[in-house]
C-alpha cells in the first residue's frame, strides 16, 4: 500500500518509529478491535503535537458508534469536521448513523461527500463497505460489494480490503480463509499492524507458537509498536513462557503508549521469572508514583518476600497491604499468596491474633483453599494451642485431594500433642486425639512401610499416653521396630536426632529391666552419633 493511502486512512504507522504519542497509536488499537484501549490512547494523545484531531475524533466517534452511542458519535464526527472539513471519514461516520436511523438517502449524501473528497483512496471505499456491513450486511450486500470493487479497482494491493474480508470470514468462523486474507494484507503491506494481530489471534488457542511468531514478525517491521509489544508479551504469558513475557513487558512498559494497568503484570512476571529484586524495585517505583497503588503493594511484598536481604522490611509492607485491602475488600482482591505472606509476617512478629484474622478472612473468601487451614495450624502452634493446630490441620487434610505421607505424619504429630494438652484435664478427649494420631501414623506406614518414621511416631504416642514411670517400657517396642528400619535405611545418618532419641529411651528401658548389657549397647550407639558428649560418656562408662 502506498504511503499516501496509509496517511489518508489515518494509520500513519511511520510515526511510531519515533515512539511518538499521536492519534496513530490509538488507531492501531482500534484497527485491532481493542476499543477501550484505543479510546484511552486517542483521548490521552488528543492535544499532543503531531496528532491530527480530525482523525482522532473520527476514531473516537467510531468507538462510540460501535458501543451504541449514536448521539455521542455524531458530536465527535462533527468535531472532526470542524478540525478538518476535508477529512472524508467523518462524513462516512455520519452516514453510518443515518443508515442506522433508517435514513439511507441522507446517508448516501454523506457518503458521496466522502467520495468527492478522496476519489483515489481505496481506504475510503473500504470504510464505506464497513459502514453498510455494520448496519445490515444482508440488506446492503450489493452496496458492500460495489464499494469493495471500487477499492480494488483503485488498488489491488490495498491491505484494508483484505482485512475487511478477513473480518467478515472470521465473523462467520471461517478461520482458515480469514487467516489467508490477513496474510494477503501483510504481503501487500508489511506495516499493516491490524492484520498481524488479527492473524495471531486466530491461532492463540490452537497454535500459540504460531501466534507468537506472527507477532514477532510485526515487531521486526515496527519494533516500537506498543500494540505489538503488548500482544507479544500477552501471547508469551498465555503460553506460560513467563521469562519471555517478562522480557517483552519490560520493553512495553518503557513505551510511552503503554497502559498503566499493565505495569502490575510486569511486576508479577518479574516474580515468576525469579527476578525478585528487580520486581521489588519496579513495584517500589510504581508506589513512589502512586502510594495507593494496591497492585504494586501486592507485588512489592510478593517479590520482597523471596529476597533475604529485604527481610527486615517485610512486616511494614505486610501491614500496609493488609490495611489497604481491609479498607476496600470488595474491590481489592487478594490471591492466596497475599494472605499467606501477610499471615507469615504477623507470625514471625509473634502477632498470632493478627495472623489468625488474616487467615480467617482468607478462609471466608476462599473456603476451598487447603493452604489456609494448613497455615492456620502453625498459628495455633505459635499460641501453644495444639488442639487448635490439630483441628486446623484436619480441615487442611479434608480439603487436600492429594493427601500424602508427610501430611499424615504431620497430622499424627499435631493430634498427639493435642492429646498431651488435654491429658490432665480432659482425659477422654486426650484418648481420642491419641487414637487419631495413631490412625494417621498407620496410614503413613501403609504408604511407606519401610520407613522408620511412622513406627517411631506410634512409639512417641505410646510414650505420651503412658505415665512417667512406664514411659520407656511403653515406647520401647515400637522404638525397637523403628530402629531396625532406620538402621536398614540407605543413609541412616540423615536421621541422627531421631536415632539418638530412640537409642536413649531404649537404653533406659533396658536399664530399668536390669539388662545393663543391652542398655550399654544402645547407649554406645548414642555416643557414636554424639562422640563429644562427655557427660553422657561418663554416665555410660559408669554402668
Amino acid at each position: 500500500m502506498k504511503f499516501k493511502y496509509l496517511f489518508a486512512f489515518g494509520l500513519a504507522a511511520a510515526s511510531l518509529s519515533a515512539m511518538a504519542q499521536t492519534h496513530a497509536e490509538g488507531v492501531e488499537y482500534y484497527e485491532a478491535d481493542q476499543l477501550n484501549n484505543a479510546k484511552e490512547l486517542l483521548q490521552r494523545n488528543l492535544n499532543n503535537p503531531g496528532t491530527d484531531k480530525a482523525i482522532a475524533f473520527y476514531y473516537q466517534g467510531m468507538i462510540a458508534l460501535r458501543n451504541g452511542n449514536e448521539n455521542e458519535a455524531a458530536k465527535l464526527f462533527e468535531q472532526g469536521l470542524q478540525a478538518n472539513p476535508d477529512y472524508a471519514f467523518n462524513y462516512i461516520g455520519l452516514g453510518q448513523i443515518d443508515l442506522k436511523a433508517n435514513a439511507p438517502k441522507v446517508a448516501e449524501t454523506n457518503f458521496k461527500k466522502a467520495e468527492s473528497l478522496a476519489k483515489k483512496n481505496p481506504a475510503v471505499f473500504v470504510a464505506l463497505a464497513r459502514a453498510y456491513d455494520a448496519v445490515n450486511p444482508d440488506l446492503y450486500a450489493k452496496e458492500i460489494e460495489k464499494n469493495l470493487n471500487k477499492a480494488r479497482k483503485i488498488s489491488l494491493e490495498d491491505p484494508n480490503s483484505y482485512i475487511f474480508e478477513g473480518d467478515r470470514l472470521a465473523r462467520n468462523k471461517d478461520w482458515g480463509q480469514a487467516g489467508a486474507k490477513y496474510e494477503m494484507a501483510i504481503t501487500y503491506d508489511p506495516n499493516a499492524t491490524a492484520a498481524y494481530v488479527k492473524y495471531a489471534n486466530l491461532f492463540t488457542q490452537v497454535n500459540p507458537q504460531y501466534s507468537i511468531n506472527m507477532l514477532r514478525k510485526l515487531l521486526q517491521v515496527n519494533p516500537q509498536s506498543a500494540l505489538g509489544q503488548r500482544e507479544l508479551a500477552n501471547a508469551y504469558y498465555n503460553n506460560k513462557q513467563y521469562k519471555e513475557a517478562a522480557e517483552e513487558y519490560g520493553k512495553y512498559v518503557n513505551n510511552p503508549n503503554h497502559f498503566k494497568q499493565d505495569e502490575d503484570r510486569f511486576a508479577f512476571l518479574l516474580f515468576y521469572d525469579g527476578k525478585y529484586n528487580d520486581g521489588y524495585k519496579y513495584a517500589t517505583q510504581l508506589l513512589q508514583k502512586d502510594p495507593n497503588n494496591f497492585s504494586a503493594m501486592r507485588y512489592q511484598l510478593m517479590n520482597a518476600a523471596q529476597d533475604k536481604s529485604l527481610a527486615d522490611q517485610l512486616l511494614p509492607m505486610a501491614e500496609k497491604l493488609w490495611k489497604a485491602q481491609q479498607a476496600d475488600p470488595a474491590n481489592r482482591k487478594f490471591a492466596p499468596i497475599d494472605y499467606i505472606l501477610i499471615s507469615q509476617e504477623f507470625q514471625t512478629a509473634k502477632r498470632y491474633e493478627d495472623a489468625m484474622a488474616v487467615l480467617n478472612d482468607a478462609m471466608t473468601a476462599m473456603p476451598d483453599n487447603a493452604s489456609f487451614p494448613k497455615e492456620l495450624s502453625m498459628v495455633y502452634v505459635g499460641l501453644n494451642d495444639m488442639v487448635g493446630a490439630s483441628e486446623a490441620y484436619d480441615k487442611y487434610m479434608a480439603l487436600n485431594p492429594e493427601t500424602g505421607y508427610n501430611d499424615y505424619i504431620q497430622a499424627a504429630i499435631f493430634a498427639m500433642y493435642a492429646g498431651v494438652q488435654d491429658k490432665a484435664d480432659k482425659p477422654a478427649e486426650a484418648d481420642a486425639y491419641f487414637e487419631k494420631a495413631a490412625n494417621f501414623a498407620n496410614k503413613a506406614a501403609t504408604i511407606l512401610p519401610d520407613n522408620y518414621k511412622p513406627v517411631k511416631t506410634i512409639g512417641d504416642i505410646e510414650l505420651q499416653k503412658a505415665s512417667k514411670e512406664n514411659a520407656e517400657s511403653a515406647a520401647a517396642p515400637k522404638y525397637l521396630e523403628a530402629i531396625a528400619l532406620l538402621e536398614a535405611a540407605p543413609d541412616p545418618s540423615r536421621y541422627t536426632n531421631d536415632a539418638k532419641t530412640m537409642y536413649n529411651y531404649v537404653g533406659n528401658y533396658y536399664l530399668s529391666q536390669n539388662n545393663k548389657a543391652d542398655a550399654k549397647k544402645y547407649f554406645q550407639k548414642y555416643l557414636e552419633l554424639d562422640p563429644n558428649n562427655e557427660q553422657y560418656r561418663k554416665f555410660v562408662n559408669g554402668l
